[in-house]
């Protein structure tokens, strides 16, 4: 088996959990400006000093509520500056934060407040709070719901007006590093979603060493980001760790119509994201180059950028190509760095493949794209490219503490100090994830002589879109095909901006559906077309869509020309689709719904 691994550049610091961040950096340099928030129709800085005094007063109110060490308390938001505080006071009273997606349908709500207990949550809006009455009854757990929009901190800071201090440390006494630190839900190819155990250490001990091996991103002076990601994805909520620890200043923004303003005003020196916002910023500059006339010189300037990169790479660069790229990074690449607030060095990139054409686009006009590659099993990064030593197309090298395998089947295999804990009470799952101390990711890569590694697909079914959203096919294709119309589904979007669908006709079921509904003698191939037929097959769709989020829900279909069959080679003796021959086969449908 071949593998790669970096050593330790860290070790364990003062912080015992994660509650220690926020009160160790009010204690080092209290007047640090820790956050840029909202305020209003404005902006306001937090120093160490107030957060550490807000997270204290927040839970002392969930202490005095009754939440207590070991509880679960759920978090549905989208990402601002109250949930990072949501996240530290609930680490404060040693309860354990459960993330949900702000976008999760009533099904997916009721089985994660169901499968981690939960006794409280923290919820945004009142249409979140709607959501949660549906499902009240089978959480019946659920004893608390605080409404951000509705003055949840402060009903929070009133309640635990008369809590002690004492009684704040009392209650994470017991805990450390091996402690639960956050229950993460992910879409599994099969079956209910299941919970990821991150400890308190999975967290630390990463972060640690990350600030370390990428001090030259947030270490630097001045470092500030801003989040705009998910925060109940993993990747964002690492960020999130990493910026508390490495004490950088930290920003939210939930509105992605308004992230270029929000860049603009925040200045951040480094982002994260994934490669779908650099594709729609590197879309926006050449649309808006071409409609105001300046279509080809934007050409030119990209074309140069990217060689100028390439050239970084194999260590040849003319003085012509210098002298082109100084011309242009005057004329096009100052501007773009402008839009996203004039100090962005570099950016982390994960959740799927970049593509080394951004790649060296990006490094070309000034931006560093740092690519990794990691799960919410590895509390976000397993692998990534660093500042002195990268290789756009990889996804870089282990992170310290981290060891990468690939199996003779080419599977991913990770160990380290990142790898979670288990699976929230399903011991069963884990030992079949975790295999003699290996974590098997059901990705399959190839890593290089000099120890990078390369993602070259994936055994599992689960799809990645190119925003990075992880969505499992099978919980649509089954409810859409559960109507009469439809004989077989095969729900595509794989680094595709959105899901979409193939489907095809019951021929069986055709004559008789047609008929009660005023369509005798349609025949398969005119159903096709026929609106009557498109209008119940969107239903079918939106009723699927109920099941999930609006990330993974189906934006378009397409009805082929044939089914799926065993005799056709698209079905297996047990009538599984075979995924790879159907979109081998059927690629020109495929792209045409995405525009060809």
């Amino acid at each position: 088996m071949q593998e790669s691994s970096t050593d330790l550049v860290s070790r364990a610091t003062a912080a015992r959990t994660l509650a220690d961040l926020a009160f160790r950096n009010a204690e080092r340099s209290p007047g640090r400006v820790a956050f840029t928030r909202r305020a209003g129709s404005g902006w306001a800085d937090v120093t160490a000093a107030r957060f550490a005094d807000e997270v204290t007063a927040v839970a002392k109110g969930l202490l005095a509520s009754g939440i207590r060490t070991g509880d679960t308390v759920a978090i549905m938001s989208r990402t601002r500056y109250e949930w990072t505080l949501a996240d530290c006071a609930i680490w404060a009273v040693g309860a354990v934060p459960v993330p949900i997606y702000e976008t999760s349908s009533a099904e997916q709500v009721q089985w994660v407040l169901q499968d981690s207990g939960a006794v409280a949550a923290i919820i945004e809006s009142a249409a979140h709070r709607a959501t949660l009455e549906q499902v009240r009854a089978e959480a019946s757990g659920l004893q608390h719901v605080w409404v951000l929009d509705e003055g949840a901190v402060a009903s929070l800071t009133a309640a635990g007006a008369d809590v002690a201090d004492q009684a704040l440390i009392a209650a994470r006494e017991g805990l450390d590093r091996t402690s639960p630190a956050t229950l993460i839900y992910t879409s599994g190819t099969t079956g209910r979603p299941k919970g990821v155990v991150l400890s308190h250490g999975n967290f630390l001990d990463v972060a640690e060493n990350s600030a370390d091996q990428l001090a030259e991103v947030v270490r630097a002076t001045g470092s500030a980001t801003l989040l705009f990601l998910p925060l109940a994805h993993v990747f964002a909520r690492f960020i999130e760790v990493l910026a508390l620890e490495a004490e950088v200043r930290m920003g939210h923004s939930f509105d992605i119509k308004n992230l270029l303003a929000d860049f603009v005003v925040f200045r951040p020196t480094f982002i994260l994201a994934v490669p779908r916002v650099f594709e729609k910023i590197y879309n926006s500059a050449e649309a808006q180059a071409t409609s105001s006339g300046r279509g080809r010189i934007f050409a030119l300037a990209a074309a140069t950028a990217i060689a100028w990169s390439e050239s970084l790479d194999n260590g040849h660069t003319t003085w012509t190509l210098q002298a082109r790229h100084a011309v242009f990074d005057k004329l096009v690449y100052a501007r773009l760095r402008a839009a996203m607030g004039g100090q962005v060095a570099y950016a982390v990139s994960g959740g799927a493949p970049l593509g080394t054409r951004l790649g060296h686009f990006f490094r070309g006009i000034g931006v560093t794209i740092l690519e990794g590659y990691g799960l919410t099993e590895t509390t976000a990064p397993a692998t990534v490219n660093l500042p002195g030593r990268m290789k756009i197309g990889t996804v870089g090298l282990p992170l310290p503490g981290v060891r990468i395998g690939i199996a003779d089947d080419g599977e991913i295999l990770i160990k380290g100090i990142n790898v979670f804990t288990g699976y929230h009470g399903n011991p069963a799952a884990t030992a079949e994830a975790v295999k003699d101390g290996w974590l098997h990711t059901g990705d399959v890569g190839e890593l290089d002589g000099d120890g990078f590694l390369r993602i070259t697909g994936r055994k599992k079914e689960i799809l990645v879109t190119a925003g990075g959203k992880n969505v499992a096919p099978a919980v649509l294709e089954d409810r859409i095909r559960a109507h009469p119309l439809v004989s077989q589904c095969l729900v595509v979007g794989d680094q595709k901006p959105f899901i979409a669908a193939l489907v095809t006709l019951d021929e069986e079921m055709l004559p008789g559906w047609a008929s009660n509904n005023g369509l005798s003698g349609l025949t398969a191939e005119r159903a096709r077309t026929n609106e009557v037929v498109l209008a119940a097959l969107q239903q079918a769709v939106d009723d699927a869509n109920l099941a999930v989020s609006k990330a993974e829900s189906v934006r378009k279909f397409a009805v082929l020309e044939t089914d799926f069959t065993e005799e056709n080679g698209y079905l297996t003796p047990s009538l599984k689709l075979k995924r790879n021959v159907i979109m081998r086969d059927f690629a020109d449908e495929v792209e045409a719904l995405y525009g060809g």
